[in-house]
């Protein structure tokens, strides 16, 4: 695609670099610091920071989604990035962009050349709908803005606000970013796991694993990652369902090695049929006195009501203090509808930090 310019703006396909210690690599580190920025300054806080190498990783392996870049410049410097993601699934119609604006310079015109660019690039790859996601601090006053599920709320009078609603966005589900202090008492979560275990009684078991997954646990693993398109609440976005196996596990695993990340797995086995059916993910990047990401947590559809969730959640939480000690709090994800897992969250001692709004436009 040619470079497109708007009211001064000029935007320009990137590509990721070989190598981040090389002139070619400046676009994309500008890209990550801008992110960064944009992070801190919507959340007030620096728990969501990616470091370079670690977003290298991810772009570099474009197996099972693809990932393209651009970059909006004026009077010779970077103002705004974009990030385009899109599943390689057969029949995939949606794309997933984050825009990202140095606060400093939003209004100059980079975040409408952006949006121009993400629907221009949607239309060529055949999607049909375009989705994004904007975040925001727990205390902003003002009007509030609700989702079509009805379940939490947005400043609406928020600049990414204003900008999506005038583009014909449709705030589709609020998600909230909760965190948990590991630098205090641990005595409450092993309580809530013992008793969550004792309900759940003898067909289940827990399985735990620091990355790379066992070769015993890939099929099975495969399965409950691919449960996490369909039975994760999805409020009015498009979610394509995904194929997973061992193959593509280990694909992840390599991935998250390349991206200097650890991750350790608590899982839950029905004993019964041997597979995992609840699973919690917690990841850390090379510096370990940062802020701890929860990828992500499940239980099968099918086996829910169990306390199997509070299971999986504690005891992770319990083999991460022991695993990485420096690192002083978890950070996570979960839509404000998932009224279950938050719940399990609020006993744990899981508190706000910031709110996400999931944006959806479908293309004419």
């Amino acid at each position: 695609m040619p470079d497109i310019s708007t009211e001064q703006v000029a935007v320009a396909r990137i590509a990721p670099p070989a190598r981040l210690d090389g002139p070619e690599a400046a676009p994309f580190l500008e890209m990550v610091r801008i992110g960064n920025a944009v992070c801190r300054h919507d959340t007030g806080h620096d728990d969501l920071a990616q470091e370079p190498a670690e977003m290298l990783g991810f772009w570099q392996d474009q197996t099972y989604w693809g990932q393209d870049g651009f970059v909006a410049e004026r009077n010779g410097g970077i103002i705004g990035a974009l990030k385009l993601s899109y599943s390689k699934e057969d029949g995939a119609t949606a794309l997933e962009f984050d825009l990202m604006v140095d606060p400093e310079h939003w209004g100059e015109g980079a975040e409408q050349a952006l949006l121009g660019v993400v629907e221009d690039e949607a239309r060529s790859l055949g999607r049909t709908v375009v989705q994004t996601w904007t975040l925001h601090r727990p205390d902003a006053g003002g009007h509030r803005l609700e989702p079509s599920t009805g379940w939490g709320s947005i400043p609406a009078e928020d600049r990414q606000t204003v900008l999506h609603l005038t583009h014909g966005y449709t705030l589709e589900q609020v998600e909230r970013n909760s965190a948990f202090d590991l630098r205090g008492s641990f005595e409450l979560v092993g309580r809530m796991l013992h008793d969550s275990l004792r309900a759940a009684g003898d067909d289940y078991r827990v399985v735990e694993w620091t990355s790379p997954t066992p070769h015993e646990h890939l099929d099975s693993f495969a399965y409950a990652i691919s449960r996490m398109s369909t039975d994760a609440p999805q409020g009015g976005l498009v979610i394509e369902e995904e194929k997973w196996d061992a193959e593509r596990v280990r694909t992840r695993d390599e991935r998250l090695r390349s991206q200097g990340l650890l991750a350790s797995l608590a899982c839950v086995v029905h004993v019964p049929t041997g597979a995992i059916v609840a699973f919690n993910e917690l990841v850390i990047g090379e510096d370990r006195s940062a802020a701890t990401q929860q990828y992500g947590t499940l239980v099968v559809r099918e086996h829910r009501g169990r306390r199997l969730g509070t299971v999986v959640k504690c005891a992770n939480l319990i083999r991460w203090r022991d695993l990485v000690p420096e690192s002083p709090r978890v950070t996570t994800f979960n839509a404000e509808e998932n009224r279950h897992m938050l719940a399990i969250n609020e006993a744990i001692g899981f508190y706000a930090m910031s709110y996400a709004g999931a944006w959806k436009k479908v293309l004419t």
